[in-house]
Order: structure tokens, then sequence, then C-alpha cells
């Protein structure tokens, strides 16, 4: 596919994701695309991981894994995802839309693949701003998962750094928009929604839901995203 530096993406289907593969695209990689179908009652975001991969002729993988095994999380189990009026509604308590060490298990395939491929760098959308507290998208979270992920591989061992990058983890949603629509993102491909309709409109009143629409208003465009209240 590329005869250069590779970089594997993380890529859920989400405006950030799609984003930060847009910029390790800018920045020269050959990227390869990573997915996973974990139980997620918000299955739909895959469809938009493939527009996404697809749009841009990368290689694309999902990975199987099913957290309901373990559940704990209004993602994965029989528990209701809150739903708020607005976005001065949300706390700084982490919310039950949390997955119990999904971005380490994600984190750990992508290291898998990413050795398999000669790859040095792996790009995560993670931000520790416009966020919902989950305490797997903390910087000090990546930083120690990088160390780990060098003490952990052949490559590492042997001297070839492996870098986790974050280029998105200090910029509020509304700078992720717009850093996105500079790159020519098609944001129409992405949802954010944790409680879609059956026919894939955004319920506009989850967390991830109310996050996005403010940061498209702050960042003075529309969302392309179709919503149910709409």
């Amino acid at each position: 596919m590329d005869g250069g530096k590779r970089a594997v993406v993380l890529l859920s289907g989400g405006l950030d994701s799609a984003t930060a593969m847009a910029l390790a695209k800018a920045e020269g990689f050959g990227v390869y695309a990573l997915s996973f179908r974990y139980g997620q009652r918000h299955a739909i975001e895959l469809d938009c991981a493939a527009k996404q991969a697809a749009e841009s002729a990368i290689e694309h993988r999902v990975v199987e894994i099913d957290l309901r095994a373990f559940g704990g999380s209004a993602l994965t189990d029989a528990i209701e995802v809150p739903k708020h009026d607005d976005v001065t509604e949300l706390t700084d308590e982490i919310p039950v839309t949390y997955v119990p060490a999904r971005n380490t298990v994600f984190l750990s395939y992508a290291l898998a693949w990413a050795e398999v491929l000669g790859a040095n760098d792996i790009f995560i959308g993670v931000n520790a701003l416009d966020y919902s507290g989950y305490p797997d998208c903390r910087p000090e979270f990546i930083a120690a998962f990088e160390r780990m992920a060098n003490l952990a591989t052949v490559a590492g061992i042997k001297g070839q750094k492996l870098t986790i990058h974050t280029p998105l983890i200090d910029l509020t949603k509304a700078q992720i928009i717009q850093v996105g629509l500079d790159l020519g993102v098609d944001y129409a491909n992405t949802t954010s929604c944790y409680d879609p309709a059956s026919d894939g409109r955004a319920c506009g009143r989850c967390d991830s839901c109310l996050l996005r629409k403010k940061g498209f208003k702050d960042a003075g465009t529309k969302d392309p995203r179709e919503y149910v209240e709409e």
C-alpha cells in the first residue's frame, strides 16, 4: 500500500477519529484503519467508519470483541443511556457510558497490528477538553500505555520506539471540527450518538450528541448529521 512510514489509526466512526485519521494522512503516513465491533448499542458507527476508510482508499479492518461479556456500561449492557436537554447539565462525574478498559483493549490490538505492519505510530482521537471525563482519554493514560508498549514488543526492545499520537487531546470540539474541515473531512460520514434511532438518526440528547452539537455551533458551521428532534 505504501513505501514510507505507516500508522495504525483507531477509527470509531465518530468525528474525532475521522479528524485524527485526516491528520495522520496529512503528516504523510500510510494509514491502516482499525475499528471494533464490541457489542456496542451504537454499532451504526461502524458503517460510518467503513465509509470514511473507503472514501480515502484506506485498508480498514474491523475486529470482533464482545465486551457485553462484562457489561458495566450503558453502551454494552442493559443500562439506560443518560439524556439531557442541554450541555450545561453535564457534570464532572464519569457517566455510565464509560466502557471499562475500552481504550486499553483497543490500543493493545492497534499495538499488535502495528508490530506486524512494521509501523512505529498509532493515532487515537482522544480528547481531554470537550469530553465526558473518561479516565482512558487522559494524557497520563496515553503516556503510561506508550511506555508499556515500548517494553512489550520486539520492536520496542530493539530500539524502534512506538509513538502514540493524540493530536486532538488539547483541542475543543469546535477546534477539532475546524481542523477537520480544513483537511476536507466529510462530517456527514460520522456519527457521535450513543443511542441512535433504528434509522440511524442521532438522539440529540446523550452526552456525546450534546458535545457534538455544541462543537458545531461554536465552530459556526452546520452539523450535517440528522437528529431525531429535527
